[in-house]
């Protein structure tokens, strides 16, 4: 029993150590990345404590709660009865967000889940490009006046155990951009998969989010001196290992390694642990590669049970670089 965990950790560290390697190797990646090229960029965010001090490893480490929805859906077969939370983000650039996720286990027909996310930037100035009189150029100028954006996602989710050892999971959600008088709607997409192999608690996962088709910007004029066009979704492919390690003791050790495949920039790598101490105290770290800013993540969460009842309260943080940090924090529940 311990040579075989010894080699799953090796497996781990070569990993990582291969990871580490090619961030090192001095490989000058190319100028051009396919960046810029899909909007919808808030369904980047992971709206969960949990998945961001993970690292964002959420492919292979979504189990539990309804969460899941905002990682792997498939994971949402974990639920044991009724699971609710509500998740407080403090972006970059003074944005804020919130979700709510809820879900509920129907035994044999599946698991199915709510969730509505929303983010604001608050408010901004506006300004305009005026000509300059008597001359052919134009300059900047502030009117006085503000505008605000936002975006919004609602969506239903489904989750079932096709086998003892594979599940799977859809979200279909409704999804709102808007900034000062112009707006799309779109409907967005996911699916995830979880397969154990049979041998301990190792698994391999499989996510894909946000399939769509492209939108249509509602409301420019010649105010916004641009022609409309269409927006692509930010389509990303993940594909996950996860084991937990000293299973059935008091102390798990929960690891995962994800590749994703972005539409709109190079492929990433997420690493993501999470210790678990009993049923109370759980703490998290995780790390990003070939992210422009992002790389360590924090976190973590105290659990407290009453009955049939159990309370959660989870924080992650996130460094940003130049941009600075993002804190998170989660408020669950489950029945």
């Amino acid at each position: 029993m311990i040579s075989k965990r010894i080699i799953i950790m090796g497996v781990f560290l070569t990993l990582i150590s291969f990871t580490y390697l090619g961030a090192q190797s001095g490989i000058v990646p190319y100028d051009i990345e396919r960046v810029g090229l899909s909007g919808w960029q808030f369904l980047k965010i992971t709206y969960d404590a949990r998945y961001s001090a993970i690292g964002g490893a959420f492919t292979a480490l979504s189990h539990g709660n309804s969460g899941a929805i905002f990682g792997n859906p498939s994971a949402l077969v974990d639920v044991g009865n009724v699971d609710v939370q509500f998740t407080n983000v403090n972006w970059i650039a003074d944005i804020k967000g919130q979700s709510i996720a809820i879900a509920k286990n129907f035994g044999r027909m599946g698991v199915l889940g709510f969730s509505v996310v929303s983010l604001n930037v608050g408010e901004m100035y506006e300004t305009i490009n005026r000509v300059i009189p008597g001359e052919t150029r134009t300059e900047a100028v502030v009117t006085g006046n503000t505008f605000t954006a936002g975006d919004l996602a609602a969506g239903i989710s489904y989750a079932k155990r096709v086998t003892d050892r594979l599940s799977i999971g859809a979200n279909v959600r409704w999804i709102r951009e808007e900034i000062a008088e112009v707006s799309m709607n779109n409907v967005s997409v996911d699916f995830g998969t979880t397969y154990y192999t049979g041998f301990k608690s190792l698994r391999l996962c499989m996510v894909a989010r946000n399939f769509g088709p492209d939108a249509h910007l509602v409301g420019w004029s010649e105010e916004y001196q641009m022609e409309a066009v269409d927006i692509r979704m930010p389509l990303d492919f993940r594909v996950g290992i996860g084991y937990d390690f000293f299973e059935g003791s008091s102390h798990v050790l929960s690891c995962a390694i994800e590749g994703t495949h972005p539409n709109d920039g190079p492929e990433k790598i997420n690493i993501g642990l999470e210790y678990k101490f009993g049923n109370l105290l759980v703490l998290r770290s995780g790390y990003r590669v070939n992210y422009d800013e992002e790389d360590f993540t924090l976190g973590g969460e105290i659990n407290y049970t009453i009955g049939g009842l159990t309370a959660r309260v989870g924080y992650a943080y996130i460094n940003f670089g130049i941009l600075e940090q993002v804190h998170m924090f989660t408020l669950g529940l489950s029945l």
